[in-house]
């Protein structure tokens, strides 16, 4: 058979032609989905832009707080329940909506922006045990402004809800996580420390943070330590509470005798702290004591954790220890510390904060009732330290809640102090 016959009589039969069809067909298909994959790449990169932040960026809460300000028509929500404890004691319940997991899109400046927030489920934060999570923002256009303005607004966002509050922070893994929610700044009033105490130590730190230069034309670390000392339940960690309020500073609260910080975590944590904060280490005693009671105690002296005193030393003041830093520690027991731990460079300023004084209960008695007359605040010192010189301010401002409304009564048992 001709070749030519062969061609005709493959054109005519017709399983040879539904055949061919159903080829050209889904070849033209596969060619017009590959095109469009093509097309929709080359837009995104020529007409989209992208920004991707996961959450453990620091941006990240205050972009999910962002979110849930401008996305409020969004069906998919979840929810953040927080207690929040008044100085009453009352505490009162708050839900906070935030978007959930999934694709939301909200008007911003005359353009759509598609947010996408990703929860990964089979990976997780080995600190927190929280899923890792990202949030993606997708816009039209190349103009990356438009990111750098929503970051700005959530910045500033979480800083008016911050504004007039201390922020508290935790070392959690190798970062430091917010702990709780922002309390509202206490004033340096209403923790009376003997006289001129408190003054001492606000001069100090004030002086310290206002001299930078004077640090490094002389060549001194820019750093600076700080001990409270003395009885329990006498305001040392009340002042430094109010003095990081009356500076606009943050805490950082940490344990030296938590069983995971080790030598490395602790000089991380120590470096990557925030900005304007003042590191609090409590109760610094119960981590580690004296090389002279360590020879009682051997457990003692090594510590509890995998920390150990050398690498606390180098953490405070060594050559890879950061500057630009304030770390105040407390004690109840002076005595239990090793001389190295307190010496200067690693303590700068000591400071003694004991029982209440004559001077110290007249304050007090004045700011719990500012309508009496000193004479009275008088009468009621004199009254509290007739049989006892070792009341602490947590018992003074105890007894004066009993009687809120009675100054009367606050003088006339003023005996019932003596425990």
């Amino acid at each position: 058979m001709p070749f030519g016959d062969f061609l005709a009589a493959l054109k005519d039969n017709p399983y040879f032609g539904a055949g061919f069809g159903l080829v050209g067909v889904g070849t033209a298909l596969a060619l017009a989905r590959k095109s469009a994959q093509i097309g929709m790449v080359a837009f995104r990169r020529h007409y989209m832009i992208t920004l991707e932040v996961p959450s453990r960026d620091k941006s990240y809460q205050w972009l999910l707080n962002w979110i849930s300000h401008y996305a409020k028509n969004t069906q998919h929500l979840s929810v953040e329940t927080s207690y929040l404890q008044h100085e009453s004691g009352r505490i009162s319940t708050k839900f906070d909506f935030v978007p959930s997991p999934g694709n939301h899109f909200i008007w911003y400046r005359r353009k759509w922006i598609r947010i996408e927030r990703n929860r990964e489920k089979q990976m997780l934060d080995l600190n927190t045990g929280i899923p890792w999570e990202s949030v993606t923002f997708t816009a039209f256009g190349t103009n990356r402004n438009i990111f750098f303005n929503i970051l700005q607004e959530a910045r500033e966002l979480a800083l008016h809800e911050q504004e007039g509050k201390t922020i508290m922070y935790a070392a959690m893994g190798a970062e430091w996580r917010q702990f709780g929610f922002p309390r509202r700044r206490r004033p340096l009033t209403s923790v009376v420390l003997e006289e001129g105490v408190a003054e001492k130590i606000i001069q100090d730190v004030k002086g310290f943070i206002d001299n930078p230069k004077w640090y490094s034309d002389r060549g001194i670390p820019y750093r600076r330590g700080y001990l409270l000392y003395g009885p329990p339940g006498c305001g040392k960690s009340s002042f430094i509470t109010a003095l990081a309020g009356d500076l606009e500073y943050s805490i950082c609260l940490m344990s030296l005798s938590d069983s995971s910080l080790s030598d490395d975590r602790l000089n991380h944590l120590l470096s990557v702290a925030p900005q304007q904060s003042i590191i609090l280490l409590e109760d610094v005693d119960a981590a580690f004591v004296s090389r002279d009671l360590g020879k009682q105690n051997p457990i003692a002296y090594q510590g509890m954790g995998r920390l150990t005193f050398s690498g606390l030393l180098n953490a405070l003041d060594g050559v890879a220890s950061t500057e630009a830093r304030i770390v105040f520690m407390t004690t109840n027991h002076i005595d239990r510390l090793d001389p190295a731990l307190i010496r200067p460079g690693r303590v700068d300023v000591k400071q003694y904060v004991g029982h209440c004084t004559r001077w110290q209960l007249s304050q007090m008695f004045l700011r719990f009732y500012p309508d009496q007359t000193p004479s009275s605040a008088e009468e009621f010192a004199k009254a509290a330290l007739l049989s006892t010189d070792k009341i602490s301010a947590a018992q003074v401002q105890g007894h004066f809640m009993m009687y809120k409304t009675d100054p009367e009564a606050a003088i006339a048992n003023a005996n019932s102090l003596i425990v």
